[in-house]
């Protein structure tokens, strides 16, 4: 090859690694999508929670189908969270979030039928709740998958971190505002319809956003190596990949488990604490302040390893999709959230003789919370210790991206050396 034909392909060459890797500032508004659908999804998945026995009042119903409402989020999850790691991986971003979103707002309008007037359907007016949550939840994992692949795709390495940590706390903010708002909008049970109608509107608000401002699956160029490498392996090959990863199934056990039991937590709160009665006049006196720094410490430590857990289970599995390996630890987790919250509730025991309770229903009195909680407390150490103890990765991904690195700065110092025709 003569001096001509060099210069002619390095130029070539030096034309795409120009064009090779570029950001585009609409990747600012699709994370700003993504986190209002994440937000919105959280909101209606633990509307009732907080205001359970006023829900159960008021739509004549038991503390046990209130509760409903938040496990069918698991349940319904579990079986279609394959399904969206496969719509995520294989059809694309685009889809994933008008899809989630589309089915988030229709759950959130059903959900009001519930509280109209002229359907008049007294204890039936329950089903158009559950119905409403159950298409809530299958918008769930679609968006809750989103966030590794959208920073993958559109942001560069040294923003991937931060986009997908903004974008996954938006789920948490989710559950703060809930566990807010609700009391707040429901002081007593006939403001429920108030409540729903509040919460329709982000939901509302994300779906138009992303049907309106989404256009593409993917940036017309990527931002990064690892990008163009997002969707390398099939969707079945990623997931044997995955299921012989022994540092990702040991992720997968003991983050899936994080989740789990944060989403029990969260669900039974306010009946784990209504035994023990808001105004602390009950039998344990004076523990506001110990409540609130331990519920807050709980949550500040546990979200903090929210995003982390994320762009470690992408990067000890890469090249597998990002929608597969992150779908496949909350897959994990919502089987053992279910488990915990059945688990959970058959082991409290009824305080009969107990009249501080804020919740009791009926003439069994109170539930006593405090072995379930216990049993919480020995799981959230037992696996902390057993991931400190076995687990062992590789950043795959960054190493990928550092081999590139070093392979383009050698091709650029071999250029240099090269004499023009």
């Amino acid at each position: 090859m003569d001096g001509a034909e060099v210069a002619s392909l390095l130029g070539e060459r030096g034309q795409g690694q120009l064009a090779q890797f570029k950001t585009y500032r609409r990747r600012w508004f699709l994370l700003a999508v993504v986190c209002l659908l994440n937000c919105s999804n959280a909101m209606q998945w633990l509307t009732f929670a907080p205001v359970a026995d006023k829900t159960a009042a008021y739509f004549h119903i038991s503390l046990e189908m209130v509760n409903w409402l938040s496990i069918v989020y698991l349940l319904v999850s579990i079986p279609f969270g394959l399904v969206a790691t496969w719509v995520l991986d294989s059809v694309g971003l685009r889809c994933s979030v008008i899809l989630s979103a589309w089915l988030n707002m229709t759950g959130s309008i059903i959900r009001i039928f519930s509280v109209l007037n002229f359907l008049s359907l007294g204890s039936q007016n329950y089903w158009y709740l559950f119905i409403g949550q159950c298409f809530c939840a299958l918008a769930q994992p679609l968006v809750i998958f989103s966030p590794t692949k959208l920073a993958a795709l559109w942001f560069p390495d040294h923003q991937r971190a931060t986009a997908n940590m903004i974008a996954s706390m938006s789920n948490p903010l989710g559950i703060l505002i809930a566990n807010v708002l609700s009391p707040a909008l429901v002081p007593e049970g006939k403001h429920i319809p108030l409540m729903l109608g509040v919460y329709a509107i982000p939901s509302v608000t994300a779906c138009a956003l992303a049907t309106v401002g989404i256009h593409e699956k993917v940036p017309p160029t990527p931002p990064s190596v690892s990008a163009t490498n997002s969707t390398s392996q099939p969707f079945l090959t990623g997931l044997k990949m995955l299921l012989r990863n022994k540092p990702y199934l040991i992720l997968a056990l003991c983050f899936g488990g994080g989740i789990g039991m944060f989403t029990c937590f969260s669900a039974l709160l306010e009946q784990i604490l209504c035994e023990k009665e808001y105004s602390n006049t009950s039998r344990f006196r004076h523990q506001a302040v110990t409540l609130a720094v331990t519920s807050s410490l709980f949550g500040f430590f546990g979200f903090a390893i929210y995003p982390i857990a994320m762009e470690l289970a992408v990067e000890c599995s890469y090249p597998v999709g990002e929608g597969t390996s992150t779908g496949l630890i909350f897959v994990a987790s919502q089987i053992e959230g279910v488990i915990l919250m059945i688990l959970l509730q058959a082991l409290t025991v009824h305080v009969s003789e107990d009249t501080s309770s804020t919740c009791a229903l009926d003439q069994d009195g109170a539930l006593d919370w405090t072995n379930p909680v216990l049993v919480l407390a020995g799981l959230c150490s037992a696996v902390a210790c057993f991931y400190v103890i076995f687990f062992h990765t590789d950043y795959k991904r960054l190493h990928a991206e550092t081999n590139s690195g070093d392979l383009v700065n050698a091709e650029d110092a071999a250029i240099a050396d090269v004499p023009e025709a």
